[in-house]
């Protein structure tokens, strides 16, 4: 038997036995590796198709895996006298490894940047890649050293906060010039980025998160891949990309897969243009692209055990593909739990994507989750505004009277903004207007139906737009770094008006932690009056009231017309301080004034 080839690359590096679906995908690169026929000889693992998708260097194999048991073999590759093997291994998988419990609307998220949140380890910041780049945190488009040793030293500060889910930006391999900081630029779908740190790090960080009580969701990018990817030099057939011979971007027109007008020039261009020049598309109709895609993501899944996926550019991939994707995900882990980013303007976009949605023309997503982009649109004037009963809070009132499109509101993920939008608060305020905005709109987030999203400094009242740079509304964590003149992880490191913003977000956080009233409940709430918004959520004989005041000035507030919330009861529990409050014929709200009574 001969020596193997140089350079051979086996994807998935690794499987499980026992899979609800037996078949798997190898994708192996090796020089001429497609003049080789592959043979296996192990119990239960038979070849179905061997497919040389047209670059030599390329061979997709088609394993049945559906009896085989756990354990190592050798898969022969041979020619005329040529032969060479590799090993490879299906693995046991974990007990109750399909059970797993995908986040939800018990559930408060965390949305962290790993390159901008903490550096917790230094070494790995500046280290050899195949492209140039530098970490200067001068500099907001550069990397800044962040990495998951810096998130796992800080699972006690998340933790304290009572946050119960965190949402990582990508950590695979985005190996791009300049660093590509964001992650949002794959060039290896199987490795963790190694200035994030390694596999085991990512390992470790959600086993240490979950042993907290804490999930972690995954971002992946299905759509298009980083062009530092080796697939950009060697691409394994002339299909797998969209437009490889030229650059055509995309025209973003997410609304022409439902607009009843639309041209197919133009839904075409939106799934098959190029995101942005750097971040090529992938040509998910190649059912190999596809099936490697779908592939990835139940790979990590069973070997990280992560509690969520989070899909970027949702609408721009092949619709079909998606689907697939859905369906086999909850195949295999039926609790599981996927978002995906559709940025839509309106309610009634975002609730085309849902799974169940009546809008989409029977062509059912099978996607359970969605995002309410149009909550994180509005909410930054609509909690400024010097509110009457036609502005302000009314606005949040009427947007939350077309949730009725949405096939299932406890499966929509509300934030008031992300790594994506300008900062809810634009400038950092020192107290007064700024931030009793932010308290009502923390409050808001957190007692509405849905899964509420916080992103990382928020409760520090962290502000920035992307007039400038996205990097400004992705600033490093104060504190995350050692030499940070200030540290926003402890108290005696942050100013009066931030620990009051973050005392204030933490009593939210540990009351709404299994509070099912708030997870489950049902809600009704009532049209502003006086400037004053009330609703409220029940759940049996259990009911939360909700005021907020929107007016600057003192309120005295006719309790008449909420009767069938008060149901009669003389008194309710102030959650925010604790205080018993009667409920007479009035109630009287402070300027920019909240109640959350417990009856």
């Amino acid at each position: 038997m001969n020596k193997k080839p140089a350079k051979i690359k086996i994807e998935p590096p690794f499987w499980w036995s026992d899979m609800k679906n037996g078949e798997l995908q190898l994708l192996v690169y090796g020089t001429d590796i497609a003049t080789y026929r592959p043979h296996i000889g192990y119990p239960g693992v038979r070849i179905k198709e061997v497919v040389a998708p047209g670059n030599p260097h390329y061979l997709l194999i088609y394993l049945d895996t559906g009896t085989a048991r756990p354990g190592r073999f050798n898969i022969l590759f041979e020619k005329e006298g040529d032969a060479f093997s590799v090993p490879y291994e299906l693995k046991r998988r974990e007990p109750n490894a399909a059970q797993v419990k995908g986040f939800d609307s018990s559930d408060v998220v965390y949305l962290i940047l790993p390159d901008r949140f903490a550096n917790g380890n230094p070494d790995n910041d500046q280290i050899p890649m195949r492209n140039a780049y530098k970490v200067d945190r001068k500099d907001p488009s550069a990397r800044h050293g962040g990495d998951l040793a810096g998130i796992e030293r800080h699972l006690n500060y998340l933790d304290a906060l009572g946050v119960t889910a965190i949402w990582l930006n990508p950590v695979l391999e985005n190996d791009m010039p300049g660093g590509s900081y964001h992650g949002y630029a794959t060039t290896d779908y199987y490795r963790v980025d190694p200035r994030l740190g390694t596999n085991e790090d990512y390992l470790r960080l959600i086993d240490k998160a979950h042993r907290r009580g804490i999930r972690v969701i995954m971002d992946l990018i299905f759509n298009h891949c980083g062009s530092g990817h080796p697939w950009m030099e060697e691409p394994p057939s002339h299909d797998w990309f969209n437009h490889a011979e030229r650059y055509i971007q995309t025209n973003h027109d997410k609304e022409a897969l439902f607009d009843p007008y639309a041209s197919d020039y133009d839904k075409e261009r939106l799934i098959r243009g190029w995101f942005v020049p750097d971040m090529p598309d992938l040509n998910q109709r190649n059912p190999h692209v596809a099936r490697y895609l779908i592939q990835s993501s139940i790979w990590w899944i069973e070997y990280a055990g992560i509690d969520g996926i989070r899909q970027d550019t949702y609408p721009y991939a092949e619709p079909e593909m998606m689907r697939e994707w859905c369906k086999e995900v909850m195949n295999e882990y039926p609790d599981f739990n996927i978002v995906g980013e559709a940025w839509m303007n309106y309610t009634i976009g975002s609730a085309y994507w849902q799974k169940g949605s009546r809008l989409n023309f029977g062509e059912d997503t099978g996607l359970k989750s969605v995002m309410d982009f149009r909550l994180m649109g509005i909410a930054g004037q609509a909690f400024r505004e010097k509110t009457g009963d036609s502005g302000g809070l009314h606005t949040i009132f009427e947007h939350l009277c077309y949730d009725y499109v949405y096939p299932d509101i406890y499966h929509v993920l509300r934030f008031l903004e992300n790594h994506d939008t300008d900062r809810f608060l634009t400038t950092t305020p020192n107290s007064g207007e700024e931030l009793y905005a932010f308290k009502q709109a923390v409050t808001f987030l957190l007692t509405i139906p849905g899964i509420p999203q916080l992103y990382y400094g928020q409760e520090l009242l962290m502000s920035g737009t992307r007039a400038k740079d996205d990097g400004y509304v992705r600033q490093d964590m104060p504190g995350g770094w050692p030499d940070d003149e200030t540290n926003g992880f402890e108290a005696s490191g942050r100013s009066e008006v931030q620990n009051e913003a973050w005392n204030f977000l933490r009593r939210l956080l540990k009351w709404r932690k299994g509070n099912e009233v708030i997870a489950r409940g049902k809600m009704k709430h009532f049209k502003p009056n006086r400037g004053v918004y009330v609703y409220e959520r029940r759940l049996g004989d259990k009911s939360v009231l909700i005021f907020l005041n929107g007016n600057h000035q003192k309120v005295n507030l006719p309790l008449d017309r909420y009767a069938e919330v008060i149901q009669g009861k003389s008194s309710g529990k102030d959650i925010l301080t604790g205080r018993r409050i009667v409920l007479k014929k009035r109630l009287t709200l402070a300027p920019k004034g909240i109640r959350v009574m417990e009856l």
